[in-house]
């Protein structure tokens, strides 16, 4: 028989454990301080940076002032990110002397509150993507990768400069439809037609439930630096620019004030095909007069990039500064080298040397106090990108970094960097501190070498020579490079690519402007010139072979170690090249191209058609366009390749 007692003294016990099991659970499950889910989600969030409001009222006004429009007089209500209505009321200033602005623009677009999301961080400007931005995605490196819709890259063609008084003289401008091409990028527009698509893209952005703007720097030099506003619709491109443009301190974000420069990108919207001077849904337009530009019908990202450029390619001239499209490194000596190149001659890889900080992979300025980064960021052509040939770009494509366009396994997240599904054109887009030995503040004193690189496919150039201050003018405004066209198809002639001063579609200027003050700061600098050749040898595209990534690397370091400043050199022939007979870790016999070459018959002639095209090519800068002297110029022409007097007429 069971013993009742038992059972009921193990019940009674177990009773108790209950009991007091119920009894703790109270004082551990602590009473919620939030007062529903969104309260609840504001608590999640602590800020380390205390709200200055009259420095918030500043910013509010002037990001109000930049989205005014002529249909809105008063401008936008601003409010700084999303928020409850009480937040509004808080931060948001009455404008009650402009509310009669308001009502008589009759519009709802401009009584509604314009949510601005100003100088997000990566974190936030993530989130901001992910939720609204299809086809954005977290990779497996941490980056975000993105697409940047139908246009892969960027439009030289509707690129437009407004015509005014004070700039037309200065500018370089396209020939007039009808006329051969002269190689300026500069298609003008008047000032009207540009009032027309502001007020296009400013009315698009007005009406979107977010933007995002972000303000930051152009010029790592504080004497010469110019603030710039841009103003977009998506958190990628906002992204992109925190990465790009020098990033303000919250001390220099709160006195900020009103921009130098503004952007506003409306990239998703076209612009009316049928408006003036329009010659596509894509346009790209600069007021000088102004300080804007307007972006309308793409959403690549270089746009912006590029458009700042050009604009410093503008202003910097006149302040006696040189703008170059360069890369930028220095030796443990002080000793800054500056890289030309057009893509896929190696500028990128070249200047992002282990050994050699980097100052800048592709924008710097020249002035009287040595040379400085334009930007805060790189932006890296991606395609086939190795890890083990190139792991400073590799290792820096981690979060915060924005990958464009590129393929990645849907379930690993890993990115096929040799996948040109999408575009040839991939890029990476990633502060320059993400490149372990970046030199920062990005400035350095005056240049040592120049380096011109090209990517010769007919394969009669030298790998490396020594250039005249002349020879440097003359292959700086050539800007050479050749490419195989075609190459899925198979076709295998090589075609020669020139763009002026290895940047063309950015110039504002004539080239013999920034060559003339190349020319000035070389000579008063003692800066030496040097033409590297990272295409062929043995023959053209088809029949020799590249040049070994490790040979041209040699080559940079004997001339950052002053080998070849004292190396014997030849004279090649129809170009008058000082060719180097000797370089330390290359073979003695590539650095003579016709040596190479089994055919010398063939190679003569194939010398001699890449000097025509140079000369054909050179043809519109040859009078000096007013920048030199007549006798300068002639000077400069007669550095370049001289068929007659080497018996090739």
């Amino acid at each position: 028989m069971p013993n009742l007692k038992d059972d009921a003294s193990e019940a009674s016990h177990t009773g108790d454990d209950r009991a007091a099991t119920y009894r703790l659970l109270e004082p551990i499950s602590h009473p919620s301080r939030a007062e529903d889910l969104d309260d609840l989600r504001r608590l999640q969030k602590s800020s380390t940076k205390p709200r200055k409001d009259n420095a918030d009222l500043k910013t509010i006004n002037s990001l109000s002032e930049t989205l005014r429009s002529s249909a809105r007089v008063a401008g936008p209500k601003v409010v700084r990110g999303e928020s409850k209505s009480s937040h509004i009321k808080q931060h948001v200033p009455a404008f009650a002397h402009q509310r009669s602005g308001f009502l008589r623009a009759m519009s709802d677009a401009g009584l509604k509150p314009t949510v601005v999301h100003h100088n997000l961080t990566p974190a936030e400007l993530y989130e901001q993507a992910l939720q609204f931005e299809g086809g954005t995605h977290i990779v497996a490196s941490g980056a975000l990768a993105t697409l940047s819709g139908a246009k892969t890259g960027r439009s030289p063609r509707d690129k437009r400069v407004v015509r005014e008084p004070a700039s037309e003289q200065d500018i370089w401008w396209a020939a007039p439809d009808g006329q051969a091409s002269n190689g300026a990028p500069n298609y003008e527009m008047d000032e009207r037609t540009f009032v027309l698509n502001r007020e296009r893209a400013v009315d698009y952005l007005n009406m979107l439930e977010r933007i995002y703007v972000f303000d930051g720097y152009a010029g790592w030099d504080p004497e010469s630096r110019i603030k710039v506003r841009v103003v977009c619709a998506r958190a990628y491109h906002a992204l992109f620019m925190y990465n790009m443009m020098i990033r303000p301190t919250e001390q220099e974000l709160a006195e900020f004030g009103t921009p130098d420069f503004t952007i506003f990108n409306a990239g998703a919207f076209p612009v009316n095909r049928y408006t003036s001077y329009m010659s596509s849904s894509t346009s790209v337009d600069v007021n000088l007069r102004t300080r804007e530009m307007v972006i309308l019908g793409t959403q690549y990202a270089g746009e912006m990039k590029k458009g700042i450029f050009s604009v410093m390619h503008y202003l910097m001239p006149k302040r006696g500064i040189l703008s170059l499209h360069s890369g930028c490194n220095v030796g443990a000596n002080n000793d800054v080298s500056l890289f030309f190149g057009l893509s896929g001659t190696g500028k990128t890889t070249l200047s992002t040397d282990p050994a050699r900080p980097l100052i800048g992979d592709d924008e710097h300025c020249w002035s009287n106090n040595g040379v400085f980064n334009i930007e805060g960021g790189c932006y890296a052509k991606c395609i086939g990108l190795k890890k083990a040939s190139e792991p400073e770009i590799y290792n820096a494509i981690r979060f915060g970094s924005v990958l464009e366009n590129v393929v990645f396994d849907e379930y690993t997240r890993e990115v096929d960097f040799d996948s040109n599904a999408v575009t040839e054109n991939t890029r990476a887009s990633y502060p320059i501190d993400y490149i372990p030995n970046a030199r920062i503040p990005c400035m350095g004193p005056h240049p040592k070498n120049l380096i011109l690189l090209c990517c010769d496919a007919f394969g009669v150039l030298p790998p490396v020579s020594r250039l005249t201050k002349e020879q440097a003018m003359y292959h700086f405004i050539s800007g050479y490079t050749a490419k195989v066209a075609g190459t899925e198809m198979g076709v295998t002639e090589p075609e020669a690519t020139f763009s002026a001063c290895f940047g063309g579609a950015f110039l504002m200027w004539h080239p013999m402007k920034y060559a003339a003050m190349l020319a000035e700061k070389m000579e008063q600098h003692g800066t030496s010139a040097w033409l590297v050749n990272t295409g062929w040898t043995g023959g053209r595209y088809g029949v020799g072979s590249r040049i070994k990534l490790r040979y041209t690397r040699a080559i940079i370091n004997a001339i950052h170690s002053g080998e070849l400043t004292s190396a014997q050199t030849t004279s090649t022939p129809i170009f008058s090249l000082h060719a180097p007979t000797e370089c330390s870790g290359v073979p003695t016999e590539i650095l003579n191209p016709a040596n190479q070459w089994k055919n010398k018959g063939e190679f003569d002639s194939t010398l001699s058609h890449l000097a025509d095209l140079y000369l054909d090519n050179f043809k519109k800068y040859g009078d000096g366009a007013g920048f030199v002297e007549p006798a300068v110029a002639k000077t400069i022409v007669s550095a370049g390749p001289q068929l007659q007097a080497n018996g090739h007429a």
